[in-house]
This record gives structure tokens, sequence and C-alpha cells, in this order.
């Protein structure tokens, strides 16, 4: 047994009792938390942090037999089981489902920084390695339970959005858009992996989001800020807190839209050809700011990070400031709440769930982990008025919840969401390894 000398122990005993002081101090939510929703959410006073509130929901799984629960009207069942860290899906024009079975790349995070954040992902069940695979799932009788699971591609570098552009799979890696080849029908795919275009991989927020455009001419890049607040300085933020679009014949790249802290999923609506993004916005302003949101986005497009939040509001944290930079920051459309991290994004367009879920999104809520209580950790859905924007008096309404038990532990967490050939709602839950299938009727 190795032996520690007294000096690491009195280290030791200082960081773990400040860690305990710490987090039996949380900031304390405020304002109710649909206040912070909607087209005009409450904007409350900052509560900077020297250190964040820590409340994680502890990653438990689920017990036999134990699933979330659908809205009423709604039922759920296991599409598919016994995944690993499940994170992103995409469905295939013949109805296959692929799932990108992925995580973090390796981090070295050195010092106090780095043994809270080992923690805090040990906590929330995101400590596992990448898998690094797609998986291709398909229902081959329609009985709403996947028969086939079989791996599609491996050897990936932690990879997350995927789209198809004619006979091209398009993945999107966290430090590189690759693509392969793809014949209707693939079971699995050897070819190495070809190199579009390359971008900043790894930092706090790794994933990648991937949706083609209207005329399948490009491809939209999600890519996340390394940091909550450009806390290296805002050059190591370079080519980072955007979309990106790559164009796939010259192979070449621009920012569309900056100023995004960490935008996940994205959708083009078809009614209207607008792009809409989810985005996870700073930490450490309190349990009732920043609001997370979705929003359309246009080329040219600033939302502000890292010198302010929602269209405006200075983050005087943030030094040297830039006032200039205020007045072209952009409103976003719809807020989701603080500290809800929401993810997955898809069209209501081919849902069949009732006529509540017609014209709209679905948005799968990762949760909270320093938040009191907890926000997220479910599905919902945001209806959309005629105009093809958020409605004006809407707020999110619940689809699928029950993630977290009684106790406040994580049973699982959802991320991806699609709709399927069939017009049910799949959801990826990264914590329970499942595929969560939400379809009309009532639960028997």
């Amino acid at each position: 047994m190795r032996k520690y000398g007294l000096p690491f122990l009195v280290i030791l005993v200082f960081v773990l009792g400040g860690l305990w002081f710490w987090a039996s101090r949380p900031d304390v939510a405020k304002l109710p938390f649909e206040a912070v929703t909607g087209t005009h959410p409450v904007i409350g006073e900052p509560r900077a942090q020297v250190y964040p509130t820590i409340n994680v929901a502890k990653a438990v799984g689920w017990s036999q037999g134990g699933m979330p629960t659908a809205a009423a009207g709604l039922k759920v069942n296991a599409f598919a089981s016994g995944l690993d860290h499940p994170r992103w899906l995409y469905r295939l024009p013949n109805g296959d489902v692929l799932v990108a079975e992925t995580n973090s790349p390796p981090r070295h995070v050195p010092g106090i920084q780095g043994f809270v954040e080992s923690w805090l992902m040990k906590e929330a069940g995101a400590a596992v390695p990448s898998a690094n695979r797609i998986t291709l799932l398909r229902d081959t009788n329609g009985d709403g339970v996947a028969d086939v699971k079989t791996p599609l591609i491996t050897g990936l570098n932690s990879p997350l959005g995927m789209a198809l552009v004619g006979d091209m799979l398009y993945i999107a890696d966290t430090d590189a858009l690759v693509r392969v080849p793809y014949k209707t029908g693939d079971t699995h795919i050897t070819a190495k992996p070809e190199v579009v275009a390359r971008y900043p991989g790894g930092g706090q927020h790794w994933a990648r989001g991937l949706s083609a455009s209207a005329d399948g001419k490009s491809l939209f890049v999600s890519i996340g800020s390394s940091t909550n607040i450009a806390d290296d300085g805002i050059d190591a933020e370079a080519n980072r807190a955007c979309i990106m679009e790559v164009d796939l014949t010259r192979k070449t790249s621009r920012i569309y839209a900056s100023g995004l802290r960490n935008p996940q999923g994205m959708v083009i609506d078809p009614k209207t050809q607008r792009l809409w993004t989810v985005v996870n916005e700073r930490d450490m302003l309190g349990s009732d700011l920043a609001p997370d949101y979705l929003t359309a986005v246009e080329l040219g497009d600033y939302f502000g990070w890292p010198y302010s939040y929602w269209g405006g509001y200075a983050d005087k944290r943030v030094q040297p400031e830039r006032p200039d930079l205020l007045q072209y920051a952009k409103r976003p459309d719809f807020a989701l709440g603080a500290h809800a991290a929401p993810l997955g994004l898809a069209l209501a367009a081919d849902a069949k769930l009732g006529g509540a879920f017609g014209y709209g999104v679905f948005v799968g809520e990762h949760g909270s982990w320093n938040r009191v209580p907890a926000s997220g950790y479910k599905v919902v859905y945001v209806p959309f008025g005629d105009n093809g924007f958020p409605a004006k008096d809407a707020k999110p309404v619940d689809v699928l919840t029950g993630f977290l038990n009684k106790d406040g532990k994580a049973q699982g967490r959802p991320v991806g969401v699609i709709t399927n050939a069939g017009g049910a709602l799949l959801v990826a839950d990264d914590v329970g390894n499942m595929i969560w299938r939400v379809s009309a009727g009532s639960a028997g």
C-alpha cells in the first residue's frame, strides 16, 4: 500500500474540507424555474460565484423494469438497451437508426480544478471512456423494439453529429468533420474516414452537432467554447463558441454565427428554411442565470458570449469588457430555463404523437449539475406559431420525465432526440444506456 506523508494528508484534509464548505453553501434559486423560460424570461440580478454551486444528481441507472414517465396520452418503451453511453441519434432514409456511443476525449486538467472535474463527471455518470463507435439499430418487424444492433463504424474520435448527404455519411468527431461512403442497407463500414474539415477539439465542450443545409451543399457544425467565459483568454477560443458552415464541394469553412457558448443540436425547419439550435449558457452567476435557450440562427449572427447574455446583459466578470459589442448581441428566441443543459433537438413535423405536438420542436435536456433545485432531466416540447417562431405565451411542455428518482438521483439523462420512421420519438439516455421510444396511446 502506498504511504503518504503528513504534508500530503494536511493538504488533502484542507481540500476536502474546503469542498465540503463550498458544497454546503450552494446558491439557491430565488425565481420559479418557469419564470426563466419562454419568449420573455425574467432576467434577475447576477450572483457571481467564486466557486460554483454543486448539486450533482448522482447517476444510479434504472432498476429492473424502470423507465421514464410519458406525458398524458403518450406511452414509452425501451427501443434499445445495453448500449455504451449513447449520446446522439440519426435516422437513415430506410428507417435504420444510428446511435453515437461516445464521450469526452481524455482530459488532463491539473490541480484542484482537475480533481473537482473528475469527481463531478464520475458522480454524473460521465467518466466512462468513449466507445468511439456508431451503432446501427433496426426494427425489422415493426414492434417498436430494435432487434438488430450492430457496430456500423468504429475507431472514431469522440463522434456526435451525423448527416447523410448523397452517398456519403458525414460524422462530426470532436476535432474534425469526416465522411465515409454509405449505401442503403449497409450494416458495417470499413472505409477509412476522409477528413473534410478540421476545427478545435476537446475542451470543456467537446461534442459537435451536425446538420445539413436545405440544399445539401454545406453542413453546419456546432462547436462549443473551451471554457466557461473565455477563462484562458479570448484568443484560446478561436473558432469556438460558434456554428461553422462547411462547403462540401470546396472543403472550405467559415463562421456562420458566433457568440454561442455551447450550441448542440441543430435542425432546419422545412417550412421556413430557418436553422435552429439549442445553446447551453454560462455558469457561476447563480441558480437563476443565465437562461439556456432555443434560437433561430442566420448568417452573421452574434449572441454575445462571453461578454454578454440574453441579448445585451453584460457579464462583468469578463475582462476587459466590450461595451461596444452589446448593441450587436442578438436576443435568443426562447428561454429554456437556467442550467437545464439542452442538447438534443428534433422537429415535430413528422411526429405522430397527437395534435398537441403538431408544429414545434422537441428538446432533450441533459440536466443541471450546479442549480438548486435541479433543472432539466427531461424532454420538453416547444410549440411554434404560424409565423415559424415559438408562440408568444408558450412555455416548455413536459413530454418525458421521471429521469430523477424520489431521492434526486439520476436513473437516466436524456440527450439526443429524433423521430423515427413511424412517427414515434426516440430519446438517447447516456446514463441508463438506453434508447427510449415515445409513441401515441396511454401507457398500459
